[in-house]
């Protein structure tokens, strides 16, 4: 995939040009299939057996690198037959050490993403309070990636790679992730994701997640045709050197970590949803009919209904809040990151699950002042109904006084406009109709007209 943005920008917490599958990820799902036996029949049935053309090229780097070849030679034959994808040209693979994956990651990272963009992202997350003030975004991609990458596919190189710690007949399963990457970007080129536009964030996460749901899927299909598959795999994990570390995982802030699984485990959701609906040929064609955002990901019916989001502009607010304040970013959040955003400090999933769900679009504006470094964020919602926009606007209130502990409510006539006063500036939750708009770190100067 492309790259894998964060939930309220536009930084990559994946490495960008890459496709990854990462140990938590895969242990998560080969212990739903190792519980599933009743659906592998089903499976087998379901599944489209076209002959594959099982080309391979060996990037023969160490021994290792040439078992790997040898045995994509039989998992792409599956992987094929399953998919019912045949491989167009020859696929090439190998095998990294730890050092050889945390170098890709740094190279890509240097290459693909700008200094300021990471920059933006941290004050993006640290304004809505998702991540500690002394965060390091960037030591943590490195980190968590890592320690977590099992395996990845280079779409500019076309080969993939396997981690060469992990014994390779538990990496099988890995191997029919990876290779059902290397047949989607022969036939549907993955590299065309690498300049998804700057602001919409929310859509260019709900195509990672038709990539690595259909992945994961077939993953789980190649599992469920031999359950052995499965007990190899965990046995690999544990043993020895190549026991699998969360350490990094467990430490990351929550919004990234479940934003990094998100495309595996929603996406493996909505690509079973998919497949269910039209087998394997409508999952191809979502590659040409994309999900247009999370809220379509997280909710199958409302991309088979082909629910658009509303596109929202919001105005520049520059002058209204003051000299020497400069607009960084805009982007859209998406129904994903509005629950990531709630759920931080509500704590209450279904609560935040409940009031994310209706919604219909969204864009959202980061300010920062250049003489002391303050930040602001201009949220525009919009939603279904005018009760999915009360229910939102009542969670956001709730929200704002757990992120705020300090926050002091100083306009309470309105039933429909909230303000508080806090130690990191002033917050303004207005709603009128189906809309709900957000001035989130403003001076309390400021001359803002959220509703013109």
């Amino acid at each position: 995939m492309s790259k894998q943005t964060t939930p309220i920008s536009r930084a990559p917490v994946t490495v960008a040009v890459i496709t990854i599958i990462c140990f938590a990820v895969m242990t998560t799902s080969v212990l739903h299939v190792a519980s599933a036996q009743q659906a592998a029949q089903q499976t087998v049935q379901r599944a489209t057996p076209p002959a594959a053309q099982t080309a391979v090229t060996t990037n023969v780097v160490n021994a290792k690198s040439a078992a790997v070849a040898a045995a994509t030679e039989e998992v792409v034959r599956e992987v094929a037959q399953i998919r019912g994808l045949n491989a167009l040209r020859p696929i090439k693979s190998g095998a990294q050490t730890r050092l050889e994956i945390e170098r890709m990651i740094i190279d890509n990272l240097n290459r693909e993403t700008k200094p300021e963009e990471l920059r933006t992202a941290e004050l993006a997350l640290k304004k809505l309070g998702l991540v500690p003030a002394d965060f390091n975004y960037r030591q943590l991609i490195i980190n968590l990636l890592t320690e977590q990458v099992a395996g990845y596919y280079d779409p500019k190189r076309q080969e993939f790679f396997l981690a060469d710690w992990i014994d390779l007949d538990g990496q099988r399963p890995v191997m029919a992730h990876e290779l059902t990457h290397a047949l989607q970007d022969q036939h549907f080129d993955l590299k065309r994701f690498q300049n998804w536009k700057k602001d919409d964030s929310d859509a260019e996460l709900a195509a990672q997640a038709l990539v690595e749901g259909d992945a994961t899927l077939v993953m789980e299909q190649y599992i469920q045709r031999d359950m052995r598959r499965a007990l190899a795999f965990l046995r690999s994990m544990m043993a020895g050197d190549a026991a699998m570390s969360t350490k990094q995982l467990d430490a990351a802030p929550d919004a990234l970590k479940r934003t990094l699984t998100f495309p595996y485990e929603t996406g493996l959701s909505f690509a079973r949803a998919v497949w269910r609906e039209g087998g394997w040929d409508a999952v191809s064609k979502a590659f040409t009919d994309l999900p247009a955002s999370t809220e379509q990901v997280m909710h199958p019916e409302k991309y088979f209904a082909r629910e658009a989001p509303l596109k929202i502009v919001l105005p520049d607010f520059t002058q209204g809040l003051g000299k020497t304040w400069k607009r960084l970013d805009t982007d859209i959040n998406g129904e994903w990151s509005l629950y990531l955003i709630l759920e931080e400090y509500l704590k209450d999933d279904a609560t935040s699950r409940r009031a994310a769900a209706g919604w219909h679009g969204d864009s959202y504006a980061l300010y920062e002042k250049g003489a002391t470094g303050e930040v602001a964020i201009m949220q525009f919602t919009a939603w279904d109904t005018e009760d999915d926009a009360v229910e939102f606007y009542d969670a956001y209130i709730k929200r704002t006084q757990a992120r705020y502990k300090d926050a002091k409510a100083i306009d309470t006539k309105s039933l429909a406009r909230r303000t508080f006063q806090t130690i990191e500036g002033t917050v303004i939750i207005e709603r009128q109709g189906k809309q709900v708009r957000i001035a989130e770190g403003s001076p309390s100067n400021a001359k803002l007209n959220l509703f013109n």
